[in-house]
């Protein structure tokens, strides 16, 4: 008897300590992967738009289980060699073509691998005001070979039409200089760089005011809601298609949109990740080839954002409407994501 009551509290012991060793139990969410103490690391650049689709993916993944870290702003290409080396785990802004070359500098398909197809068909290209362009029958960049139509878009005086174009670094910046080349533009237009969407708001009031602008456009941002395609502004055509070599040999698709030669390749915004991030978690994989966000929602999202709304908690809080708007869909793309 003495035996037995000493082997129970043993047993007890035992039993006790092998239930304590068992892994976290499933979230609240019923998700098949454990995810309750996988924390992931991502980041945006300091183009704006990108905080909001940041929270999107970030609130799918807090509903699947997982603890995401406050997103950091880096600028790319640093962004991509920050989730090739394993300081980041995944990123919302892969926008193919035009980063293939950020991508396959920092490892390539060895370190990292994109995922899903956030926004398609992203449109680029140049634009100006619809009243010069209809005023001087103004259709191809080419035209602006001319002294007298450049003179037309020039700000600052010095003769040369200044086109408001990308921030250093981004990948439209090297097409707007290959272009300048290509069409031969160097001795009647500028190239104004800086912070785009700072230069960007001046050439809307400048355009408020009755002049003439000229700018780089990108289509989801803000400037398409605020000056509207064949309302306020046209697109201007190129002649032929030119673009650098390793953007060229990475295009997939043409640059015609709507029968318009732009010059600039259809883009799709796509998720970059780290690779061995991937692969140990087949659950976020899941949620990252889901996730869809329609370019309409970010244009206005972007002009939410230029009207004030713009601090990091109005982002969130537009974040979290736009899952509640679309709570249906956002509820099935994490039932698949679990069941995956």
């Amino acid at each position: 008897m003495l035996k037995l009551k000493r082997t129970i509290p043993l047993f007890v012991l035992l039993t006790s300590s092998l239930i304590a060793c068992q892994t976290t139990p499933p979230s609240e969410d019923n998700t098949s992967q454990s995810t309750q103490k996988v924390t992931v690391r991502t980041a945006h650049s300091s183009w704006i738009e990108e905080h909001f689709q940041t929270e999107i993916v970030k609130i799918g993944l807090e509903k699947l289980g997982y603890e995401v870290e406050t997103p950091k702003e880096i600028e790319y290409p640093a962004l991509y060699i920050s989730l090739a080396n394993g300081d980041l785990d995944y990123s919302i802004v892969y926008y193919y073509p035009g980063h293939k070359e950020f991508f396959e500098n920092a490892g390539g398909e060895d370190k990292l691998e994109a995922v899903g197809t956030i926004t398609a068909d992203g449109t680029q290209g140049y634009q100006i005001d619809r009243k010069t362009a209809e005023q001087h029958n103004i259709t191809n960049l080419e035209q602006l070979k001319d002294p007298k139509i450049a003179q037309l878009f020039d700000s600052d005086g010095d003769g040369k039409a200044n086109l408001v174009g990308c921030n250093p670094g981004w990948a439209c910046e090297s097409i707007i200089e290959h272009h300048l080349d290509a069409y031969e533009l160097r001795d009647t237009v500028e190239h104004d760089q800086g912070q785009y969407t700072a230069l960007l708001a001046n050439s809307v009031t400048r355009y408020k005011e009755g002049e003439s602008v000229f700018f780089y456009a990108y289509n989801p941002h803000w400037i398409g809601a605020t000056l509207k395609p064949e309302e306020d502004v046209v697109w201007l055509e190129v002649a032929f298609t030119d673009l650098p070599t390793k953007i060229a040999e990475n295009m997939e698709k043409d640059t015609l949109v709507e029968g318009k030669n732009l010059g600039f390749p259809k883009t799709e915004q796509r998720i970059a990740t780290n690779k061995q991030f991937l692969a140990e978690n087949p659950i976020a994989k899941s949620w990252f080839e889901l996730v869809q966000i329609p370019a309409k929602d970010i244009n206005e999202e972007s002009l939410r954002i230029k009207e004030g709304e713009n601090k990091a908690e109005d982002i969130r809080r537009h974040a979290e409407e736009w899952v509640e708007k679309n709570q249906d869909l956002f509820n099935s793309w994490l039932e698949k994501a679990r069941n995956q």
